[in-house]
C-alpha cells in the first residue's frame, strides 16, 4: 500500500470522518426534499400536515440527541475496561470499530436531519408535495433508527468485554501476519547484504516506524540509479542516531545528497505509537500483554493466559502455513528482510513464560504451544526450543515444588531431543 493510500485510509477510520459523512447527509436529505417535491404530482390527494411533521422531527431530534450522548459515554466506559482488563495497546482497535462508528454517526446524522428539518418546516419552503416527500423520508430515517438501536443493543453486550478486546487483537495480528507471509519482503527484492562504501540514512525523529513505502524508495533509486537497503522495517523504534537505510548511491555533492535524503524520508511514517498494519510483532506483543496482566497478582486469571497462548498458536501456526503469492518484486532496486522467526516468538512468548513461570498450567500449556509450533512449522523449531528451555529455566526458580518444577523441564528436554 502507498504512502498516501496509507494516510488515507487512516483518516477513514477515524470516527469523526463517517460522523461528519452522516452529518452531511442529514443536511442534504432534508433540504433536498423541497427539490423533490417538484417531481411529486399536485393532484394525489393526500395533505400532510406541517405540524404533525414537525411533532416527528422534534421527538427524533430530542431523542437522538440523548441517545448520541448515552452512546458516547458508552463508548468511552468500553475503552477503559478494556484498558483495565486487557492492554492499552488495543484501544485503537476499539475506536475503529465499524459498526460502533456507523451507529453513532447515524445517530448524529439523524439528530441533524431532524433539527435541519424543523428549521426549513418554520421557514417554509416546503409545499405540499414537499411535505409528503419529507414526511416519507422521515419514516424511512425512523426505520433506519430502529435497526441501528437493535444492533447497538446486541453490539453492546460484547463490546469492550475481554473476549471481544482479545478477538480484535486475534484478528488484526493475523491479518497482518498472513499480508507479511504473502507478501514477505514488501513487494522488494530479498535481502542481501550492502557492499562496503554505501552510505546510512538517519531518521529525522525519534519514534516507531508505522509504514513504509518501497514505491517511493524504488522512484528515488531509478532517479539515482542506485540500490536500497531497508533497515528500519515497521514496528522498528528509531531515533536520529539510528538508520533506517542504506544507499550506494555515488552522489556528487551535499546539496544532492540532502536532495536524496530528503525524498528519501518521504518512504517512512515516524510516530511515537505502534500500528497493527504493517506491525505482527505489535500485535503478538498486545496479546502477550493480555495474557500477562490476567496473571498479574491483582487480577490471578491463569486461564485468560492459557486462553491467549492457544490464540497466539493459531495466529503464529496460520503464518506458517500461508505462503508467498509468488509475484515478482516490484521494486527491483529495494532491498528487506523477512520477518524474523526468533522475533516473532520472543514477542508471543517471553512475558508469558516470565509471568506465568510460577503457575503449574500455565507453564505446561506454554510448553505444549512451542512444541506444537516447533513440530509443524519448521522455522520455528529452533526458537521455539530456545523459548521452552527459557521458560523452564523460569519456572525453576519461580514453582514452590520441585515436582513441577521438573515436569515443565522435562517438557523443555523432550523438545529438545525430538528436534
Amino acid at each position: 500500500m502507498s504512502r498516501w493510500r496509507w494516510h488515507i485510509k487512516q483518516i477513514f477510520e477515524r470516527i469523526w470522518v463517517r460522523v461528519t459523512a452522516f452529518g452531511v447527509l442529514g443536511v442534504v436529505t432534508a433540504l433536498s426534499a423541497a427539490w423533490m417535491g417538484r417531481w411529486v404530482p399536485e393532484d394525489l390527494g393526500v395533505d400532510v400536515s406541517a405540524d404533525a411533521i414537525e411533532s416527528i422531527l422534534e421527538i427524533i431530534a430530542s431523542s437522538m440527541l440523548t441517545v448520541s450522548t448515552f452512546s458516547l459515554s458508552i463508548m468511552v466506559s468500553a475503552f477503559s475496561a478494556a484498558q483495565g482488563s486487557a492492554t492499552p495497546r488495543a484501544i485503537t482497535l476499539l475506536q475503529s470499530d465499524r459498526l460502533t462508528q456507523h451507529v453513532l454517526a447515524s445517530f448524529i446524522g439523524a439528530f441533524v436531519y431532524a433539527l435541519v428539518g424543523i428549521i426549513a418546516l418554520e421557514t417554509g419552503i416546503y409545499g405540499n408535495s414537499g411535505r409528503l416527500v419529507l414526511f416519507a423520508v422521515t419514516i424511512a430515517v425512523v426505520a433506519m433508527i430502529v435497526i441501528m438501536l437493535l444492533r447497538w443493543v446486541q453490539h453492546l453486550s460484547e463490546f469492550g468485554r475481554l473476549e471481544d478486546t482479545a478477538l480484535r487483537v486475534e484478528e488484526a495480528t493475523r491479518e497482518a501476519l498472513v499480508m507479511r507471509a504473502e507478501d514477505p519482503v514488501l513487494g522488494c527484492c530479498a535481502w542481501e547484504e550492502p557492499p562496503v562504501g554505501s552510505w546510512e540514512l538517519m531518521a529525522m525523529r525519534t519514534g516507531h516506524v508505522l509504514h513504509v513505502d518501497p514505491a517511493v524508495l524504488q522512484e528515488v533509486a531509478e532517479k539515482l540509479g542506485c540500490r536500497i537497503w531497508i533497515l528500519a522495517q515497521p514496528g522498528a523504534f528509531v531515533h536520529p542516531g539510528v538508520g533506517i537505510l542504506r544507499c550506494d548511491a555515488l552522489l556528487e555533492d551535499a546539496q544532492a545528497r540532502r536532495q536524496a535524503e530528503e525524498a528519501l524520508h518521504e518512504a517512512f511514517t515516524i510516530e511515537q505509537a505502534r500500528s497493527y498494519e504493517q506491525d505482527p510483532e505489535f500485535g503478538l506483543r498486545a496479546m502477550s500483554e493480555i495474557a500477562s496482566r490476567a496473571l498479574s497478582p491483582a487480577v490471578n486469571d491463569p486461564g485468560t493466559a492459557i486462553d491467549i497462548l492457544g490464540r497466539l498458536m493459531a495466529v503464529l501456526g496460520e503464518w506458517g502455513q500461508s505462503r508467498p503469492k509468488g509475484e515478482a518484486p516490484r521494486c527491483l532496486r529495494v532491498m528487506a528482510r523477512e520477518l524474523d522467526p526468533e522475533a516473532l516468538i520472543r514477542n508471543a512468548f517471553d512475558a508469558i513464560g516470565r509471568d506465568g513461570a510460577g503457575q503449574i498450567e500455565v507453564a505446561i500449556r506454554l510448553q505444549d504451544v512451542l512444541a506444537g509450533l516447533a513440530r509443524t512449522e519448521p522455522r520455528f523449531a529452533q526458537p521455539a526450543c530456545a523459548m521452552a528451555e527459557r521458560a523452564a529455566a523460569l519456572s525453576q526458580q519461580a514453582m514452590v515444588l520441585s515436582e513441577d518444577a521438573q515436569a515443565v523441564a522435562a517438557r523443555a528436554q523432550e523438545l529438545r531431543a525430538k528436534l
